[in-house]
C-alpha cells in the first residue's frame, strides 16, 4: 500500500471552495513551496486532478529585452504546471524530478502566459503502481492570443523517498 499524498490530500480539501477561493489557496501553498515561483508570480488557475492550468502575467519581473514574457519565464511555467501535476498524482512516499525539459520556441509570446498540463489514466496508473518510472507529461503553452509560442517536452521521473 502506498503513503498518501498531502498535496492531493489539500488540493481535493480546498476543490470543495468555491473556484475564487481554490485558486488563491492553491497559489499561496505552491508559491510558498516553490520560491521562484513566487518570485515571478505563476498563479495556479485550477486543477481536477488530472489537468491543471497556471497563468504568468506579463509584468516587468518577466520580461526579456522586447517586453514579452522571457523565454527562461516560459519554461519554469511549463515545468512548474507538469510538475505540480505529477506531484498531486504521487503516492507520498515517492520524489517528483524533472528529467528532461526540450522546448522550442517558435513565435513571439504576447502578453500574459497560460500552461495546462495534462495526464492521461495510463500515466497516473504509472505513477501510482511503479516505484519508479517516467513519463512525457503534455503540456502546452499559450500567449492571450491563444498561439504556442514555444513548443514544450516536460518528461517527469519518479524515486522511492529515502528514509
Amino acid at each position: 500500500m502506498s503513503a498518501p499524498n498531502p498535496l492531493k490530500k489539500f488540493v481535493e480539501k480546498v476543490n470543495q471552495y468555491p473556484a475564487p477561493i481554490s485558486a488563491f489557496l492553491m497559489t499561496k501553498v505552491f508559491r510558498h513551496k516553490v520560491k521562484l515561483a513566487g518570485t515571478t508570480s505563476i498563479d495556479v488557475v485550477a486543477t481536477n486532478g488530472q489537468q491543471v492550468e497556471y497563468r504568468m502575467k506579463n509584468r516587468k519581473k518577466v520580461q526579456n529585452h522586447i517586453g514579452s514574457v522571457h523565454a527562461a519565464a516560459m519554461a519554469l511555467l511549463a515545468e512548474s504546471a507538469t510538475g505540480f501535476i505529477v506531484g498531486i498524482n504521487l503516492p507520498g512516499d515517492k520524489l517528483p524530478l524533472i528529467k528532461c525539459m526540450n522546448l522550442n520556441y517558435v513565435k513571439r509570446a504576447t502578453g500574459d502566459m497560460k500552461a495546462v498540463a495534462v495526464l492521461t489514466d495510463e500515466q497516473i496508473k504509472l505513477l501510482c503502481e511503479q516505484e519508479k518510472g517516467e513519463i512525457n507529461v503534455q503540456v502546452k503553452v499559450t500567449d492571450e492570443t491563444g498561439i504556442e509560442p514555444v513548443v514544450c517536452e516536460m518528461i517527469w521521473a519518479w524515486v522511492p523517498k529515502r528514509s
